[in-house]
């Protein structure tokens, strides 16, 4: 038996297994079978909380940041391996916090070792902010075919430690009108795949200095989520983009699962984006593995 926790960052939802010393040797079917809806405790993805000295991928974290203890192991609900995932990595901050394996003190960061890199988890007004790090234009901007739309629609590649492409619909109706049970298709097709974020503008645009958008998402190794945070972030910098240099900085950006907040920043290493929200844990309980 395997004791777990169920929890959720605006709906994204995780089943979260703490292995510490790295004992317990994941197959993607039985990260699969855990995230099953139907014959599991169904789930968006499994955050496998191990130490990062525990784990192979750890290491780059330890270099880059002594202090970083603790690894997000990430899976998608597919079983497939993951870099990033910006509700997850709040909801594992939470899980730490609760387990008694870490504190975040006033005014402090907790340093969490994941894929993408080490990222900085504080304390914030509606739960936790995630610093993470450095994006980019990937350069590499498919076409996107939905179910839904009536026509192709241009994308817009970004990395924020994972790849994602963004697609502006024209209307409330327009997104409301997408079916993402089918995945939407790409051309080209990102060589790791990519998330696709749907978003349409709030009226007006920006308010009281701070934008304001809607957004749907399709994970990959997933499919529709009711929210994504590292998605969140990605569209927020996509509409930033398209708006102009008179575009502000910080954002906010209602999903199906609720609202977060997106602040892009100066930082040493060039411009980074942060994101903020509430993490829950539902309920704890213990499950054979297959």
């Amino acid at each position: 038996m395997v004791a777990f926790t169920k929890g959720h960052g605006t709906g994204n939802d995780f089943v979260i297994i703490a292995d510490p010393d790295g004992a317990l040797d994941l197959t993607a079917d039985q990260v699969a079978a855990l995230c099953d809806r139907n014959f599991g405790i169904g789930a968006d993805g499994v955050l496998r909380v191990v130490r990062s000295a525990a784990i192979a991928d750890g290491a780059a974290a330890l270099a880059e940041e002594p202090d970083a203890e603790w690894f997000m192991d990430y899976r998608n609900a597919d079983g497939s391996i993951a870099e990033m995932c910006g509700n997850g990595i709040r909801v594992f901050a939470h899980y730490l916090l609760w387990a008694g394996l870490a504190v975040i003190e006033s005014g402090s960061t907790l340093p969490i070792g994941t894929r993408a890199g080490v990222r900085d988890v504080t304390r914030s007004e509606n739960g936790y902010q995630v610093d993470l790090g450095r994006w980019r234009l990937d350069g590499d901007d498919p076409l996107v075919t939905a179910s839904g739309l009536a026509v192709t629609r241009p994308g817009l590649g970004i990395d924020v430690g994972n790849p994602h492409v963004v697609v502006a619909v024209a209307s409330e109706a327009e997104l409301a009108s997408l079916d993402l049970h089918r995945p939407p298709l790409l051309d080209p097709l990102p060589p790791a795949g990519a998330n696709v974020e749907f978003v349409v503008p709030g009226e007006p645009l920006v308010r009281d200095g701070i934008g304001h958008v809607r957004m749907r998402v399709f994970e990959r190794g997933v499919g529709e989520t009711l929210s994504c945070g590292t998605g969140v972030a990605a569209t927020a910098l996509a509409v930033r983009h398209w708006a102009g240099e008179q575009a502000p900085d910080n954002w906010r950006v209602e999903v199906p699962g609720g609202t977060l907040g997106v602040r892009m920043f100066a930082a040493e290493d060039g411009e980074h984006v942060a994101l903020a929200g509430p993490a829950q844990l539902a309920f704890h309980g213990e499950i054979e593995l297959a």
